[in-house]
């Protein structure tokens, strides 16, 4: 049962969040050149743990939107501070991901 709710959640996420979709356009080209760049073993375990924590980062991103709107319906200051917050740790994570892709990619697409 937990699984379906899991499930629920992520679902929830793609169909509601653009920057998801973004981020799952971004993570589906990452494979597609790991694929094409055939990467080993370490770089591809590298790769499915930056999706995943990107895809991650934005999944508690919209929780924790949907329960600073919950419990603050109106504007208040400490629930801006809040959703900046979890939006910028996706921001970070988002970048990290950029500086991974740039190390296991960029001497295999100038070759």
């Amino acid at each position: 049962m937990a699984f379906r709710y899991a499930i629920a959640g992520i679902i929830y996420c793609i169909r509601s969040q653009r920057h998801m979709k973004v981020h799952l356009l971004a993570a589906f080209g990452a494979l597609g050149l790991a694929w094409r760049f055939e990467l080993s073993g370490i770089e591809w375990g590298v790769l499915f743990l930056t999706i995943a924590g990107v895809i991650a980062a934005e999944v508690f991103n919209t929780a924790l939107e949907a329960l600073v709107d919950k419990v603050s319906p109106e504007f208040h200051p400490l629930a801006k501070i809040a959703k900046d917050a979890a939006a910028g740790a996706v921001l970070i994570q988002a970048v990290a991901a950029l500086g991974v892709g740039y190390v296991l990619f960029w001497d295999k697409i100038l070759k």
